[in-house]
């Protein structure tokens, strides 16, 4: 069998097309998660600046900026972490199917 069969057989299967929706769909919402947190930490500098430079206690040297920065970053690192757990076990099992049944 060709390696150009093999290709549209997986194309062709419903499960292949059936994955490629679902994990596009997981993606973008990670992505726009992401982004709405990204973006209103942006506003929030933009629009309210006093309040992510408020001390966090009178007495304090670290605002609350900083803490939300570093959230952020954590944030991106969570997602990513979630994404590559969900990547290695469901989707990739699911890919294992579809070549399975594809022939190779």
């Amino acid at each position: 069998m060709s390696s150009d069969e093999v290709y549209r057989r997986i194309y062709d299967n419903p499960k292949f097309q059936a994955l490629v929706k679902k994990r596009g769909r997981f993606a973008w919402t990670l992505s726009a998660l992401m982004m709405l947190a990204y973006y209103g930490f942006v506003c929030l500098i933009a629009f309210d600046p006093k309040l992510l430079g408020t001390r966090i206690q009178p007495d304090a040297v670290l605002t609350w900026g900083i803490p939300g920065g570093i959230g952020l970053i954590l944030l991106c690192f969570i997602l990513t972490g979630i994404y590559v757990q969900r990547a290695n076990g469901e989707f990739d099992r699911e890919v294992r199917q579809i070549l399975e049944e594809a022939g190779q």
